[in-house]
């Protein structure tokens, strides 16, 4: 198991950056941050300040997207003069980034969101447009996470409901993971499916207490999608983060395109349809998805009902190797028309 050697969360923490990096044992020379170019408007003096009276020279890259151009070309930034380790501030993208370029220079990593909106922050799984493989794959396991709720509160609550709807997904994933261990005879991880599970309990339990987005709710979503991330570290897949309805979510992307919601906003709407598939009380992910204010049908995303059933049926080729429940309800046309229609999603 490759799992984070230190995670800091609380209020103003990131203004002990730098000390939290040397607890973790780095004293390198050279740091590489990865950001965003708003991000770096919020959050990046604080970074600054912190290393101050640190010898450690630092270099700041800004990355648009988390494509697999994005990738090359902080690779190219950093390969003539490699840095002893990364450090992603931001949100998704910045932490896909690089995590991935991190895999490529087998450097450290660093995570520090900025937003609680899906569970990568502390994951070794990364999602790369452009690639030839239109799902989550593996690349570098964070060293150590440092959450600054400060910090977090500050982000729209739209990525706060969509890491609620990231975190809700466990349910179904670790359903398809106990059904790929049934039908498939696949390895099965009780503590780690027990462990992502109880991350989605919580937002279902919590879910009242997220919308106002207070510091309790904040940390109630970053502990939670930190638990998720070394939930998948402990099983060495995405096996218990990830199952039917990110193939879902992959589908509309690759389908449809990226701009469709967020990646918690679709996986939260796939996670209501495959629940329905699996015989779970889907309608309880719709109650707690409304509350902290998710979306719950497809035209809050601009997804029309063509758009679902084609992303249905698809969801079920994309990745031939995970076992799903869609490997057992051999959506078509008709039936996923009605799964959809039937589960309120359109």
């Amino acid at each position: 198991m490759e799992l984070p050697r230190k995670i800091l969360i609380g209020d103003g923490v990131i203004s002990s950056l730098s000390e939290f990096v040397q607890d973790i044992g780095y004293v390198g020379s050279t740091i590489a941050f990865v950001t965003g170019r708003t991000v770096k408007k919020r959050a990046g003096s604080e970074c600054k300040s912190s290393f101050k009276t640190s010898p450690v020279k630092a270099t700041w890259h800004i990355v648009a997207d988390s494509s697999v151009s994005s990738v090359l070309k902080l690779k190219r930034s950093l390969i003539k003069d490699i840095p002893d380790f990364i450090i992603a501030l931001g949100g998704g993208r910045a932490v896909d980034v690089a995590k991935m370029t991190a895999y490529h220079l087998n450097k450290p990593f660093i995570s520090v969101p900025t937003s609680a909106s899906h569970d990568g922050i502390a994951s070794p799984f990364v999602s790369i447009r452009g690639s030839n493989k239109p799902f989550s794959i593996k690349a570098k396991t964070p060293s150590g996470v440092l959450a600054d709720t400060s910090l977090l509160a500050e982000a729209p609550q739209r990525l706060m409901a969509s890491g609620c709807g990231d975190l809700v997904a466990k349910i179904t994933a670790t359903k398809d993971w106990e059904l790929a261990r049934d039908e498939n005879n696949e390895y099965f991880g009780s503590y780690a499916a027990n462990l992502a599970c109880m991350s989605a309990k919580i937002i279902l339990n919590e879910s009242n207490e997220l919308r106002t987005k207070n510091r309790y709710g904040i940390r109630i979503v970053v502990e939670a999608l930190i638990s998720a991330g070394v939930a998948a570290c402990i099983a060495g897949s995405s096996r218990p983060c990830s199952g039917s309805e990110h193939l879902f979510s992959h589908a509309v992307e690759y389908l449809v395109g990226p701009n469709y919601g967020l990646h918690g906003e679709r996986v939260g709407l796939g996670t209501i349809m495959m629940a329905k598939l699996h015989d779970v009380d889907w309608e309880l992910i719709i109650e707690t998805l409304e509350a902290v204010g998710a979306p719950t049908k497809a035209k809050q995303i601009n997804l029309s009902e063509p758009q679902v059933v084609s992303s249905l049926i698809a969801a079920q080729t994309l990745r031939p190797d995970r076992y799903t429940i869609l490997n057992r309800a051999k959506l078509d046309k008709r039936s996923a028309f009605e799964l959809a229609k039937s589960a309120k999603v359109i």
